[in-house]
């Protein structure tokens, strides 16, 4: 199945889509899904591939571009046509104009479109963005419909443009408290093609629910081709409350906002720190680095403690004293006393515990020095880019729900 993969990013989504990658083996249910499993040991598991693949990938940032085709270079000989480091806007104006843009016969699309404008971490000015498509502030006279916090509208328009038989949209939960935005993205998406698609009413997913060690949660925007499901789906997914078995939204594995038969515990940071050492006896360039941006006391927001046993806090894609506490001393409110004991040092979570955080698997490098005609990419960038990333496990869910469900909604596909 033929994957258009937009905002990409660093490519949270595009590695869960695809599967084929280590996690932590607690962040599988497996009781629930054990034909998930495709090789194990005691502390990792690497997942099935899925029947996705990713054709084409897009963002504006150079150091998620960096990240992207370091890691997919290993799986992909063509990794580095496949990402395109343009704007959405200028891509789907140069396709509108003739160019061949886009590959054809594309399955299905996927998006985490620009959340600053919807995050309560940020301004919050939704579709009133003071930022243009390229990120940079807007001037007076550029037109609205190219801000920051419009550009899903440009992701209907690729969807209009390449007619694939379903889209997934991803941004973060504060969209759904401002105003009426959740139904007019939906209204929005619903136009793509002329009214050709049938979309659903989103959900926010916790990704604690899925097997993600961290305080994340996200709206999920499906699409369907209506031209392309069977009359049965087109049938269930017009319904008010959609039959289980035709829901694509993922059943939670794990026991963290819900709790039901059948669930593992939620993954802890003492999970997902399995195995990792100190930053001083390392070799991995991603766990060397941590920013070193001082405290500023604890009204201040990136200035508390992990807690080991819990999950961690959110994992912004602000860095500098925006990036939490893998532990405090005593003078701040450190309260790892055994660690502070055996005379480990204050510092912020490392590039590679916030990787590990995002379940990013650990053959993924965030840090990457500079080397021949190779792009390098700073610890900076990579807090940056691992923070605006999609969880790769909860992508992976999502993608195989999709997956299990595809014969029901279009009659035919992976066997």
């Amino acid at each position: 199945m033929k994957l258009l993969s937009l905002f990409s990013g660093c490519g949270g989504m595009d590695i869960g889509f695809e599967g084929d990658f280590l996690c932590l083996s607690k962040s599988i249910n497996k009781t629930m899904h054990p034909e998930w499993i495709k090789a194990e040991t005691d502390h990792w598991v690497k997942v099935v591939p899925t029947c996705f693949e990713t054709v084409f990938a897009n963002d504006i940032l150079p150091e998620a571009r960096t990240a992207w085709v370091n890691y997919f270079s290993g799986r992909k000989k063509n990794a580095a046509e496949i990402y395109h480091l343009e704007s959405i806007v200028d891509l789907v104006k140069k396709a509108k104009s003739g160019e061949q843009i886009f590959p054809q016969n594309i399955d299905i699309v996927t998006g985490g479109f620009p959340c600053q404008d919807f995050s309560v971490s940020g301004k919050r000015l939704g579709f009133h963005s003071h930022r243009s498509h390229s990120g940079k502030l807007l001037d007076h006279d550029e037109p609205s419909v190219e801000s920051r916090g419009q550009l899903y509208m440009w992701m209907r328009d690729v969807v209009s443009l390449t007619q694939p038989k379903m889209f997934v949209a991803e941004n973060v939960k504060g969209l759904t408290n401002l105003a009426d935005v959740k139904a007019i993205i939906e209204h929005d998406f619903a136009t793509a093609a002329n009214g050709g698609y049938l979309v659903i009413p989103a959900k926010v997913l916790h990704a604690a629910d899925y097997g993600v060690p961290q305080s994340r949660e996200r709206v999920i925007f499906f699409g369907f081709k209506k031209s392309a499901l069977t009359k049965s789906a087109l049938q269930e997914l017009s319904k008010e409350k959609i039959t289980e078995s035709y829901d694509p939204y993922p059943k939670p594995t794990h026991a963290y906002t819900v709790k039901s038969q059948g669930l593992v515990p939620f993954v802890s940071c003492a999970d997902a720190f399995e195995g990792l050492k100190e930053p001083e006896f390392t070799a991995d360039l991603s766990q060397k680095y941590f920013s070193k941006a001082k405290f500023m006391g604890s009204h201040c927001q990136g200035q508390t403690e992990i807690k080991l046993h819990s999950i961690a806090p959110t994992i912004r894609s602000e860095h500098h004293g925006n990036i939490e506490y893998r532990r405090l001393n005593k003078e701040h409110g450190g309260k790892l006393d055994a660690e502070l004991e055996r005379g480990l040092n204050e510092r912020r979570l490392t590039v590679r515990e916030c990787a590990r955080i995002q379940t990013f698997p650990d053959d993924y490098q965030f840090v990457i020095p500079k080397q021949g005609n190779a792009n390098s990419l700073s610890a900076s960038g990579a807090y940056k880019i691992i923070g605006n990333a999609v969880p790769c496990v909860l992508a992976y869910h999502i993608a195989k729900s999709i997956e299990s469900k595809w014969n029901l909604y279009f009659g035919g596909g992976p066997q």
